[in-house]
């Protein structure tokens, strides 16, 4: 069963840290790219960072970029997402996500883990 779990979220002051960590079960992970995605209430789905295979290669959105790292684990099949500096504006909802396959491709999506930073 295909199951991605996602855990570490939670409530942060503003300037606090976070890290998120996706769990992956059921797929063969190292074949596949795996991304943050959040959604805040009132906004649309905002991509957050992924991660290719082999190469490690990250790319983060603007409004993280230099504050948020990804990195994965394929020995864990986890891939974690910290979260430096935070903002009031990444309160959302964040959700894991994995791209990719050997044959044909498919696409995954976690059950989310909720952020609030909030003084």
């Amino acid at each position: 069963q295909v199951q991605l779990a996602e855990s570490g979220g939670g409530l942060v002051q503003p300037g606090g840290s976070l890290r998120l960590s996706c769990a992956a079960s059921g797929f063969k992970f190292d074949n596949y790219v795996i991304g943050w995605f959040r959604l805040a209430p009132g906004k649309g789905q905002e991509g957050v960072s992924c991660i290719g295979i082999n190469d490690g290669s990250a790319n983060y959105a603007a409004s993280v970029k230099g504050r948020f790292t990804i990195v994965r684990d394929d020995a864990k099949r986890t891939v974690y997402l910290q979260m430096n500096s935070l903002k009031a504006e990444d309160t959302a909802v964040y959700y894991c996500h994995a791209e990719g396959g050997v044959v044909h491709t498919k696409t995954y999506w976690g059950q989310g883990t909720q952020v609030t930073v909030s003084s």
